[in-house]
Formats: structure tokens, sequence, C-alpha cells
């Protein structure tokens, strides 16, 4: 077995002593000082976060946005160069893949992050539906390139006198990095997972470590996976592998977690008035078919995990894909999952453990 990949961050991790694990084949920290911490800064100035274990793609060729487009759940001739989208990939059979972030850089150019565990899985999917013309290629920028996410209310203030006022760049924009007194190159996004407003900074590993430091140094706290989920989780975004996995992966068997789009009823990203792989799939559904929908603890008791049962009137209507408690919230519990047969504001069961069921209500994410 092969040891975990590390990011060219790692040193500047292990310098502010972090708890690293093995994620998805990456050694990455989960916290620096604790996930409650990190989370509530990141809320109130703003976090930083390794997330080179992103992938990167570019996509480039004639009528790119019209192919992309053909296979994706987003219309993305709609979107126009400099900004950015989200996207699902389904299969022929209409479940999902992966989601992933794009920018439109050019009317034939376009730059995509997949996910880390995805990379090789979507990289294959992309070239079995290329044009046969050969007119688009595709480029795998992923170990070449470290992510680095400053994420919060201050993420503006605390970039413009590292990179310059010339380097911010709005919410879902794209831009090239100009010239700065770092010497820093490559292009910044105002993207981001934590459904803060920031930026997401690609650039060559080389110069990444000296980016990091700087950050920090004007006021940016070290931010680990654990706060990075809890973050999605309050505003409910989906997170691959977790809310949704692809049935064809050996490490994905759990059946409530094959769905397709209109399961994971995400409000942005899905639009039908276009024709794309799966679609059948879509727009087949009954009323009475389950939802991704968010839940919140109305009482105490053992907190929300992925896999755990949900139940309505002493009858099963779904499972828990995911779940924890909310640091916004005084660490009320909150999670999501596939519910059948529910509206916004219904009374449900968590069964979190053998004895004990705890009282929940039905709710439509965001839940700050």
């Amino acid at each position: 077995m092969n040891p975990p990949v590390r990011t060219a961050l790692y040193d500047e991790h292990v310098r502010l002593d972090a708890h690293l694990v093995d994620f998805h084949g990456f050694e990455l920290p989960i916290w620096y000082t604790s996930i409650t911490e990190e989370h509530l800064a990141t809320r109130a100035t703003a976090g930083l976060f390794d997330v080179s274990h992103m992938g990167s793609f570019r996509f480039i060729g004639k009528n790119v946005r019209e192919w992309l487009e053909s296979i994706a759940s987003q219309r993305v001739t709609h979107i126009e160069p400099t900004r950015c989208a989200y996207t699902h990939f389904l299969d022929h059979d209409g479940y999902v893949i992966d989601d992933m972030i794009f920018a439109v850089v050019s009317d034939e150019e376009i730059l995509g992050v997949p996910n880390a565990s995805m990379i090789s899985t979507m990289w294959d999917w992309f070239h079995a539906l290329l044009p046969s013309d050969q007119r688009i290629q595709i480029e795998n920028l992923s170990d070449q390139t470290s992510i680095i996410a400053l994420q919060g209310p201050s993420a503006k203030s605390i970039l413009e006198p590292v990179l310059g006022g010339q380097n911010h760049i709005g919410r879902f924009r794209w831009k090239q990095i100009e010239t700065n007194d770092l010497g820093v190159t490559g292009w910044i996004q105002g993207t981001g997972y934590t459904g803060e407003s920031g930026y997401e900074i690609f650039i060559p590993n080389d110069d990444a470590p000296r980016l990091w430091r700087a950050l920090i140094e004007a006021g940016a706290t070290p931010v680990g996976l654990g706060a990075r989920d809890t973050l999605r989780l309050e505003k409910g975004y989906l997170l691959s592998g977790v809310d949704f996995c692809w049935h064809h992966l050996s490490d994905c068997q759990e059946s409530f977690l094959h769905r397709d789009s209109w399961e994971t009823n995400v409000p942005f990203g899905v639009d039908f008035e276009h024709d794309f792989v799966g679609k059948h799939r879509c727009v087949s559904h009954q009323e009475s078919d389950a939802r991704l929908w968010g839940i919140k603890y109305v009482e105490k008791g053992p907190l929300p995990r992925p896999g755990k049962e949900v139940q309505k009137d002493g009858r099963q209507i779904g499972f828990l894909t995911s779940g924890a408690p909310s640091p916004s919230l005084d660490n009320i519990g909150i999670g999501m999952g596939y519910l059948t047969g529910v509206n916004e504001g219904d009374f449900i069961e968590i069964v979190a453990s053998p004895r004990k069921s705890v009282q929940a209500q039905v709710f439509r994410p965001p839940f700050v």
C-alpha cells in the first residue's frame, strides 16, 4: 500500500503542529487547534485551507462549452467567459458520478476542479465522451497545482495586502493572477465550499508555501478538514462520496447514496432546459420519491451521524448521509439525508443509537 501523498504545504502543516490524517490518499490536517475554533474563526474573520488534494483539469478546443453542456447538468453555454459555475455529471443511467466547479476562461477554454478521490474516474469519463474529431483536448494539471482557499468575511482585507487589490475577484468569477510583490502566478476564483465570501487560489507548487505564510501573517486562521466539513454542512453543500457516490465504485455500495440530480435537491447547477447525459432519470420522478433534506434536532441526544436511520411515525423514511454538531448554532445536531414523503417543518425521529431516537425537524438548508 502506497503512503499518502504530501502536498506542497506539508512542511507548513507540520510547522503549525497540525493533526494530520490520511484523506483519500493525501496527508492533510484534520485540525490545528480545534474544529470548533477554526470553524468559528472562518465565520467571523477568515479561514485558510489547503485543498491541493482537489484536481485541476483544463478543457480546450473549439465549441468546448457546447461539448461540456452535452454531458453536464449545468447550462454551460449560458456561463459567460470569466464566470464560474457548479454542475453534476451523470452516467448513462442517470446516476450522479461526481460534481464539479468550473470556470469558463474563454470560448475555447474551461478549467474544472474534480473531487480528490474522483480525479482518475472523471479523467476516464470525460475522455470516453470526447468528440471523435479530436477538436477538444483535456489536460490534467493536478500534480503541478496547489490550491489554497481563503474564506470568510475578512478574506478581501487579508488578500489585498498580500497579492494586491488588482487580484481581488468577485463571487463566482475567474481571473489570471496579476503581477504582485510575492511573484505568485496562476489564477484565482471567487469560489469556495464554506458559504462565505472568499477565494480559491490555484498556483504552481513552488509558490504555495510563501503564499500560505503571507496570508497567515496577514491574519488568516489555518483550518483543517474537520471544520471544512462542518462549514459546508451548515450551508447544505453536498460532499462527493458522502452525500452521493457512483454505484460503479468499489467503495460505494450503500444504495441510498446512488442518486440523480433531481434527488439531490440542489437549487443551483441543474438546468433541465437542455439535453445532457442521464437527464431522462431526473425528469421521470414522482412527487413521492426521496429527495435530500436537512434535519435539525429539536431536543438533546446522541449526535446525528451518516448512516443513521430516519423515521416518521415509526416508519423508516430514509437515512442520514451527513450529520454533525453545528458550531455556529451552539452545537445543535444538524444533518442531511434522502427522505421520502416529507415537507419542510415536519417532525421526524433520528435513530441515533439502538436505545435512543432523537426528535428532529425537516429543514431546507442553509442552516445558517
